[in-house]
This record gives structure tokens, C-alpha cells and sequence, in this order.
């Protein structure tokens, strides 16, 4: 396996305890349907809200396996981003998108398998003027994100890891994994969570 797939089985749960740089952005992001899950280096993008041409100025410079992060001020008054743009970057390879903003077409897009994550939905359309930023540094609730970052998403939440920690983090997340699993084992042979983790006088009082 790859270090994004290792970093995508983890999940967030997990690398967001063991990994000590991870940081959550203080964002309200969503995958836009169920079981969605992504890991991947950041394209970062910044676009001016309304307006969609830096996003698909992102999908073209984008790499396979890349995980676009879209500033898109927080906007969700239109959706940029929907079934086309999502079948662009599923043919270039492309692993996911989160952005600051809100897409449209999500039925398509949960359909077609594409990592999506966002703060809404909105079906207004954009206009196509404004370039933006691709591979901008982003502010992404109060987390510096830059091209290259990993970014780890899931049902629980968006994770972004800076590029120099990845190894690290794989490596704690996969230990914290094998310490739950022996707990899970305890567990299912009797004893109780007081005990595994010597709570029990906690438990008494």
C-alpha cells in the first residue's frame, strides 16, 4: 500500500490522536455522500466566490492521486463545483476535492465514487472570469494548508498533515491501531474498559 492508502484506511479518528502534527480545520466540511474517504497531497486553489475558473485552471495542473483544497471563501450562495468538473478529475487521476464552499450534482457525484467534501449544496451556477490562485497558501479555519500537505478526509472529519510528518504519522497511526486491537481482544474476553485501562477505582467513587 501506498502512504495515502495507509493514511486513508487510519482514518481520521485515529491519525487525529496518534499523529501530533495533525491539525482539524475549524470548518463545518461534509463529504457529500456516505462512505467517502481520501487521502492525498494538497493542490491547493483560492477562488473568488461566484466565480468557478480557477477550479478548473486547478483540475488541469492537478497530479494523480492530488486532493484539490478549494478556498472558496466559505461561499454557498452558488455551487462551482459539480458532475462535470468531478468526471474531469476522476479521468486525470485526481483523489478528491474539499473546499471551503459548496458543490452541486451531489447524487452524481456520491454515484461516480468521487471524494467531495464541502460546507453545502447549492445549484446556482458561476461565472468563469477570475483566475484565483492555484497553489496558494490557504488560511482553512485557522490551518495553513500548501500544496503538498497531505490531507486525510472521512465521514469524521478533514485532517491535513504537513508534508515533512507524513512517515511519522503513518507510523503512530498503525501503532495506536495494534494497542485498540488488543483492548478490543481484552474486551471480548471479559474484561471492561474500567479494567483495560485500570479505571476502577475511578469507577467506584
Amino acid at each position: 500500500m501506498t502512504l495515502a492508502e495507509r493514511l486513508a484506511a487510519l482514518g481520521t479518528a485515529t491519525l487525529g490522536e496518534a499523529a501530533q502534527d495533525a491539525r482539524i480545520p475549524n470548518l463545518n466540511l461534509a463529504p457529500v455522500g456516505p462512505g467517502m474517504r481520501v487521502a492525498g497531497p494538497a493542490r491547493t486553489v483560492r477562488c473568488l466566490p461566484g466565480d468557478n475558473l480557477a477550479l478548473h485552471l486547478a483540475i488541469e495542473r492537478a497530479q494523480p492521486g492530488e486532493v484539490i483544497v478549494a478556498d472558496y471563501g466559505g461561499s454557498t450562495q452558488s455551487g462551482p463545483f459539480g458532475e462535470i468538473m468531478a468526471l474531469a478529475c476522476q479521468l486525470r487521476g485526481v483523489a478528491g476535492l474539499v473546499i471551503y464552499g459548496a458543490v452541486r450534482d451531489s447524487a452524481q457525484i456520491s454515484q461516480m465514487g468521487f471524494a467531495t467534501f464541502a460546507c453545502g449544496l447549492n445549484i446556482r451556477g458561476t461565472t468563469k472570469n477570475d483566475r484565483g490562485e492555484v497553489d496558494a497558501i490557504l488560511d482553512f479555519g485557522g490551518v495553513t494548508i500548501r500544496s503538498g500537505d497531505m490531507i486525510v478526509a472521512d465521514a469524521d472529519a478533514v485532517l491535513v498533515l504537513p508534508a515533512a510528518s507524513i512517515e511519522t504519522a503513518v507510523l503512530a497511526g498503525e501503532l495506536r491501531v495494534a494497542r485498540e486491537e488488543q483492548i478490543m481482544e481484552r474486551l471480548r474476553a471479559g474484561e471492561t474498559t474500567l479494567q483495560i485501562l485500570g479505571l476502577e477505582q475511578e469507577g467506584r467513587v
